[in-house]
């Protein structure tokens, strides 16, 4: 048996004396029992044996237990009585109404039994401290009630009794009124024309008076419909039942704060020294909360329940599956099922089985979790929270988590299950011989990779050296010239700022696939560009697209110039907010153009810009657009890429042809798997070497 505290603690650390005189008695002998040695310990642990064996006739469990036979009798009584004063009530009042006249008869009972009992233990200081604060603040609640209900009443018999006359020449009132006012707005709309035109108002002040001009009249033409019986009367009649709603609400709100105020603030004592609930009910999430005497939290919890035993294991073990076999299907594959069994399904539904699994570990987590800290909290004297502090609790602190759970619930289903789909066909042999049934086969895809067999292990080696280089050129080339451009068109002497960045960032807004196609068709044997270039390189014939230097070569050029707009962009914002002081206190120091270039702009840009242009390099790596687009990944050369790909494919584009024109699924989705930790790695690596991250910047 575990020790008893000899004080309780509530949620921010307040010692309370117990008012257990029992449970007091067996902590201090325990304490001494602790503290002692040799015979003395011996004697005190006989003691403490005595009390507890004798727990029924010690003075205070005697007294406690005479006043939960009365409690018991008052509340049956109290029962009878509620359900007389109920059938007492004013018939046809409201519902709210009469509850809130029940509540307050309710606890003005209460408040006189718990009285004579607050000092024997702390369940009956918090029932008697509830009573009371329902007895001192409910009468003004029913007060309001009862105001804002009578004026409401009042207002439905005056809407009734309205004379349709009045209502008539209120309305002629208003026309002739709405004539007047508009009358009033022109002539002052002229005068206003005409002080402009003498040079006395600025056009911006006779803009912002005509503005002001118009507040007025709709606000006098507002105010003028209140006059009209009906709008008034319904208006007030809206605002009555909006206190009616709202005012009472607010009120108890108010009263249930200063009651979950005072919770907080009254100690439990409870003969338990161990938490022994959230083991007992790991297995059924929302009994151990009920067990804790918080019912709508459990209530709550029990739909995890019925998600866990009614949905996620049944489909776990098969059922409700499309074809698969839930976790077993992804072991077998649809092996040695049906024809109509694909593997592929088998593979997805097996994979929603685990995650729907680990959904449900969760929720048994969390709920176990909450159990045990409610426990452990009672046991040192701390109160379960009822339903409102529950509430306001989540309202204020767990508001991120529950916004985030449709994210969650998407990314799980969306970005999840594709991903570890295409990770696990990286270990098939998913093929055009093994489309609909394949089969596990290890690492054998990395390795033909890695070991470069076969064509298409031949031909990533290929294309991964082409797509470095390109990768490195173009985003190297586009980050160049959006400085330099940047730097150019920021330089104080240069005219017409406005036009050259507008004309700089025609790349960027205009969509990149419409200028890759109209390149495509004027670098094509007869297009204008290639016209061009043989006219002022006087070469007979230039085949851009059949040649693959030249095809290479334009498509780093072309995507140079299509991302220099978005670095000229992030680039012209930096220079704009770089302290002219800096510049001011280099030249002061002498330093020449290049050297403030050096040692403030650069630095200062790659600081501010780094992680974006870092991104750059990932975006180019798998810019598919500009190699489909442009020439389709050709030229092709069959004795060296076979039917695989073309001489400017990179590896997003080969991927693409792997899987989507020759069926190749496993060896692409291993390759997938393969970039896509190497890009991984260069990003962390590369933002992690960034100033702005060592800074925390980021």
């Amino acid at each position: 048996m575990a020790n008893h505290k000899e004080f309780l603690y509530d949620d921010i650390g307040n010692e309370y004396k117990r008012k257990n005189l029992y449970l007091l008695d067996v902590a201090l002998l325990q304490k001494k029992v602790k503290d002692s040695e040799g015979e003395t310990k011996k004697k005190l642990k006989d003691q403490l044996d005595s009390l507890i064996k004798n727990k029924d006739k010690h003075p205070y469990i005697i007294d406690l237990e005479e006043f939960k036979l009365k409690e018991k009798e008052f509340l049956q009584n109290l029962k009878n009585k509620k359900s007389k004063f109920v059938s007492g009530l004013k018939k046809g009042s409201p519902r709210k109404l009469k509850k809130l006249e029940t509540d307050l008869f309710v606890h003005q009972e209460k408040l006189g039994f718990y009285r004579e009992f607050k000092d024997l233990c702390y369940d009956a200081e918090l029932a008697y401290g509830e009573s009371k604060f329902c007895v001192e603040q409910l009468p003004e609640i029913i007060k309001d009630y009862k105001k804002n209900l009578k004026i409401l009443q009042e207002l439905q018999i005056d809407k009734k009794n309205m004379d349709p006359n009045e209502s008539k020449r209120k309305n002629e009132e208003l026309k002739r009124f709405k004539q007047e006012q508009k009358q009033c707005l022109k002539e002052e709309k002229k005068r206003l024309k005409e002080r402009r035109k003498k040079g006395l108002i600025s056009k911006k002040a006779e803009l912002i008076g005509y503005q002001e001009l118009k507040k007025k009249y709709k606000l006098n033409i507002s105010m003028k419909t209140y006059e009209i019986p009906e709008k008034s009367n319904r208006e007030e009649i809206k605002k009555a039942q909006f206190e009616l709603k709202n005012g009472v609400k607010r009120q108890l709100n108010v009263l249930q704060a200063d009651i979950a105020d005072l919770r907080r603030k009254t100690p439990m004592e409870t003969t338990k020294t161990k938490p022994v609930l959230a083991y007992l009910t790991f297995l059924i999430p929302g009994l151990g909360q009920i067990l804790n005497k918080q019912i709508e939290k459990g209530l709550l919890f029990f739909l995890a329940t019925f998600f866990i035993y009614f949905a996620a294991i049944p489909y776990a073990l098969g059922y409700g599956n499309y074809q698969g076999d839930g976790i077993a299907g992804l072991i077998t594959l649809a092996e040695g099922g049906p024809r109509i069994y694909q593997s592929l399904i088998f593979m997805i539904e097996g994979i929603i089985a685990i995650l729907l699994v680990v959904i449900s570990l969760a929720l048994l987590f969390v709920s176990y979790k909450d159990v045990l800290k409610v426990e452990k909290e009672k046991i040192t004297g701390i109160r379960p929270k009822n339903w409102y502090e529950v509430t306001t609790s989540i309202s204020k602190n767990g508001f991120p988590y529950l916004v985030s759970i449709p994210s969650l619930i998407i990314i799980v289903f969306v970005v999840l299950v594709p991903l570890i789909t295409t990770i696990l066909i990286s270990f098939t042999n998913m093929s055009p011989q093994a489309q609909t049934r394949f089969t596990w086969i290890g690492l054998d895809n990395y390795r033909m990779i890695a070991m470069g067999e076969g064509l298409a292990g031949s031909v990533f080696w290929l294309v991964l050296r082409w797509t470095l280089v390109w990768t490195i050129a173009a985003t190297t080339l586009a980050i160049l010239l959006g400085f330099v451009l940047a730097l150019l068109v920021n330089n104080d002497r240069v005219r017409g700022k406005k036009f050259f960045r507008t004309i700089y960032l025609l790349p960027w807004a205009v969509p990149a696939f419409i200028t890759i196609m109209f390149f495509s068709i004027m670098t094509s044997p007869n297009g204008i560009l290639t016209e061009a270039l043989e006219s002022v390189l006087n070469i007979e014939r230039i085949r851009i697209k059949s040649d693959p230097q030249l095809t290479r070569m334009f498509l780093i050029f072309l995507q140079g110039w299509l991302g220099s707009a978005y670095v000229f962009l992030l680039t012209t914002g930096v220079l704009q907010a770089i302290p002219s002081d800096l510049y001011e206190a280099a030249d002061i120091d002498g330093a020449s153009d290049w050297q403030k270039t050096k040692r403030i702009t650069i630095p200062i840009v790659l600081f501010q810009t780094a992680p974006l242009l870092i991104t750059q390099y990932v975006f180019n790596f798998n810019n598919f657009s500009i190699i489909k687009f442009f020439n389709g990944g050709g030229p092709y050369e069959p004795s060296v890429y076979g039917n695989l790909a073309g001489s400017s494919d990179i590896l997003i584009s080969y991927i693409y042809k792997l899987t989507m024109n020759n069926q190749q699924q496993a060896i692409g989705s291993a390759i997938v798997v393969v970039i896509s930790f190497g890009l991984l790695l260069f990003g962390y690596v590369g933002l992690k070497n960034s100033k702005a991250f060592k800074e925390e910047r980021l």
